[in-house]
């Protein structure tokens, strides 16, 4: 048994040791709070924990035996680490096409867009375009401001585009504009937590205890909803310099 506790716990620390480095460069990189909650990563995470750190290892400490031919062992084990090794790059694509760019504020609220969100075709009209916003493999998240174009028949065509969900303005780089473009504007969309609409009455409860523990009014028009494809998140912002003081979850 000592033999195969060996080869388990050798196993195990390689396993967690990789994992650990993908996703941390991962997280401190693109999915720091709040992106990691908006787009619901963990379940991608908790995926390649149980395959490359706990079923990996444990197949290793089942077969793993002194009696074994080291041939055989050896063919054993790299098989298991193939497979891990699927999984593991499996799981980084799933994130790294997954990680936040930006959290664009449009219309009324605050939302994070990811890379999936933006088409092939979006990207290269806004290359083309020159924008300074355009994402590129090594951006960062970034705040920016995402109104739909002047042009009405094509803000038409946009907002029935996302009512029938599919593509919206967000989703468009090429409509981007700096973050401060649109302060006046998201100043006229900050809410009281009551009026906002996007929680229900035992979020916005549990929202007021964390805004007070905090030290934030809760009955001050300084809030906004960020959305995201698995959760959204209450934004407290500064009313006069928007600049954001909490971004707090609701459960």
């Amino acid at each position: 048994m000592k033999f195969r506790f060996k080869a388990f716990g050798l196993h195990a620390t390689c396993s967690a040791v990789a994992l650990s480095l993908i996703v941390g460069i991962l997280y401190f990189l693109w999915y720091r709070w709040p992106g990691w909650y908006l787009a619901g990563a963990l379940h991608a995470v908790a995926v390649m924990v149980a395959v490359d750190v706990v079923i990996g290892p444990l197949i290793t400490l089942l077969i793993a035996s002194p009696r074994k031919p080291r041939r055989e062992l050896t063919r054993d084990i790299a098989i298991i680490v193939l497979i891990q090794l699927t999984a593991l790059g499996y799981g980084a694509e799933t994130l790294w096409q997954g990680r936040p760019l930006y959290y664009a504020y449009s219309v009324n609220c605050l939302s994070v867009v990811q890379a999936f969100d933006i088409d092939a075709d979006s990207l290269k009209v806004a290359r083309d375009q020159k924008s300074e916003l355009v994402p590129h493999w090594y951006s960062l998240p970034r705040w920016i401001y995402a109104p739909l174009p002047q042009d009405p028949d094509e803000s038409d065509k946009i907002v029935q585009s996302a009512v029938q969900g599919g593509a919206d303005v967000i989703d468009m780089p090429q409509y981007y504009e700096p973050w401060s473009n649109g302060q006046k504007d998201l100043q006229t969309q900050l809410k009281k937590l009551d009026d906002i609409q996007f929680f229900s009455v035992k979020q916005k409860a549990l929202l007021k205890q964390r805004m007070q523990s905090l030290g934030l009014a809760t009955d001050r028009s300084d809030s906004i909803a960020l959305t995201g494809r698995a959760q959204s998140v209450l934004a407290v912002l500064d009313p006069v310099s928007l600049k954001i003081r909490a971004i707090i979850k609701p459960t």
